[in-house]
This record gives C-alpha cells, structure tokens and sequence, in this order.
C-alpha cells in the first residue's frame, strides 16, 4: 500500500502511525502535519518522534503543512491532550530533521507518483487536503481512497454538543474536502464510541506487557485518560486515529456503512463544523461519502494490542 498519513500529532494520532509504520506491507512515503491538537511545531516534533519509536528514523520523512486553519482561528485541544499533546512527557527532540518542502506539493507530486494508487489517512483538520484541491482540482482523482476521521453519522460531537473537533477547527476545509470528488470514507466520532475505547481491562493487558511500544502507549495517553475520566465520561481513552487507520489497512474492521451525501455546516451559530449525514435521502444529491456506521471493536482492539505487545500489527494485505 502507498500511504500518506495526514496528521496533528497527539497522543491517539502518534499511535495510529505505529500501527501504520509497524504494518510490514505498507510503504508510508510520508506524514504531513496540519494546524490541529497543540502548537504546530509541537506536532511536528511529536511526529519525528514517533517515528523514531517506530525505528523508522531518517526513512519517513515529515513535511510541516498549513498551520492556521483557512478562515477562522485556531483552537486548541491542549486541554485534552496535555500541553505536548503526548501526556505531558515532554520527549527531547529527536535527530531526524523535518523537510523544508511544504505538505501541500508534496501531496500534489505523490499523486501524481502514484497516481491511482495512493492512499490518504486524514487525522486532523482538513486544511493541507484543501489546498491541494484549490491548487489542483484534479487531485482527487489520482487518490484512491481518503479515509477522513472527523464529523459524525448521527450528531454526537465531542468539543461542541453536535460537533467533531477535526470539522470543528477548519469547517471550511472539511466542505472543500467533501465537495471535492474524493473516494471519501468517513469514520466519525459515534462510531468511535462504540467501538474504539480502552477501558481497564485493556489497561490491564497494556500495563502487563512491559514493551517498548505499551510503554510508549500508556505515557501518550497520559492525559486523554484523565481529561476522559474527569470531563468526558469515559472511563478509558478513545481512538478515533488508530480505529480508522486500522480500518483502511483492514477493510474487515469496516463492519457497517453506507453511501449518503455529506454536507458540513459552516454557517450555524451552535453547529459549526457539523457534518449533515442526509440518510433520509431529503436533498437528492449525488453520495459524496462512503458512511462509517459500525466497526468491529474486538478486532479492531486484536490489532492494537497485538502491536503493542510484539511490536507489529498482524494485518494481512487484503
């Protein structure tokens, strides 16, 4: 597989690049970062890091991309993620050095390497996407799929009552995105509910496995565990990152979906960012989104415990 994985670097985005960077098949011929969960530069550094844990120093490179959303300030999700976005670990920088060439051409010129081919894991913000589209409007049909962790099926948020922090912070640029012609599949924040959270069992597991890579794992997820506990009634983190990059490296995992036309609130004084699933068919357009509705959580759980246990994931090419 030809991947590129679109990111804002925290705690659950580090770990979906693990399960990416330790599926032996999958070439990840770069990570590009996006204004998102904590300061840019933050992010970035957070990425390299990752890397570095993932023993890829110096063969992924990252390319820093769009640091302010389109239109509108950017905010923060420092209060979930800790202040490094990694559980308040503070790691040192790492050798491997960012690439002075911007996101945005690099996505344009992979498309083109290869082209039909490649595949996007968007886990942030939708801005780089966006202005790839406003340079080139024929990107989107060179990607194969773009997998897009963001909105909802249904309407659960989780920053403002009916909104998902990616569409959230750059809605303009989640509207671009889906009015673009992209193979588009959307996992969102319900299904990530139901399906992507570890509780104290896993902890349990985690906790007893004493490797390099469970180790990583419980200081990341440091600080969503406590915000989760203390303000978002779960009593365990959500991994709405690593549940779609599993998904888009095992189709299998994908348990329910179906095609609707997507629209993303831009305008609402209370439904900013909100993505409008219309499953009743009401506005007769064309689908524009492949629909998440439900995921397998064992095997989607199999996947990241086996990784953080041996080191590698067991997903096979499908």
């Amino acid at each position: 597989m030809h991947l590129i994985v679109d990111t804002d670097t925290a705690g659950d985005d580090a770990i979906s690049l693990l399960v990416a960077l330790r599926t032996p098949w999958v070439d990840v011929h770069g990570i590009t970062i996006n204004v998102g969960n904590v300061r840019f530069d933050q992010q970035v550094e957070n990425a390299l890091k990752t890397v570095e844990v993932a023993e890829r120093a110096e063969q992924v490179p990252v390319y820093p991309g769009a640091s302010v959303p389109l239109l509108r300030p950017w905010v923060s999700a420092e209060y979930v993620h800790g202040a490094d976005g990694m559980g308040e670990v503070y790691f040192p920088p790492v050798r491997q050095r960012p690439e002075t060439t911007h996101a945005v051409p690099f996505l344009l010129e992979a498309s083109h390497r290869w082209n039909g081919s490649l595949v996007i894991v968007a886990q942030a913000p939708l801005t780089n996407l966006a202005l790839a589209v406003r340079q080139d409007p024929t990107f989107p049909s060179r990607v194969a799929q773009l997998w897009v962790m963001g909105g909802s099926g249904n309407g659960i948020g989780n920053i403002e009552p009916l909104s998902e922090y990616n569409f959230f912070v750059d809605p303009e640029a989640a509207a671009i995105v889906f009015s673009a012609g992209f193979n588009l599949y959307m996992v969102g924040w319900d299904v990530v509910l139901e399906a992507s959270i570890l509780g104290p069992v896993e902890f349990d597991q985690i906790r007893r496995m004493n490797t390099p890579w469970s180790r990583f794992f419980l200081q990341t997820q440091k600080s969503t565990l406590e915000f989760n506990q203390r303000d978002g009634g779960i009593n365990g983190t959500s991994h709405p990152d690593s549940l779609t990059m599993a998904m888009a490296l095992d189709n299998r995992i994908w348990h329910d979906g179906a095609d609707y036309y997507v629209a993303i609130e831009t305008r609402g004084e209370f439904t900013r960012g909100t993505s409008v699933v219309d499953r009743l068919n009401v506005w007769k357009k064309p689908a524009n989104a492949h629909v998440c509705l439900a995921a397998d959580a064992n095997r989607f759980k199999q996947v990241l415990l086996t990784l953080l246990e041996t080191g590698q994931t067991a997903i096979q090419p499908s």
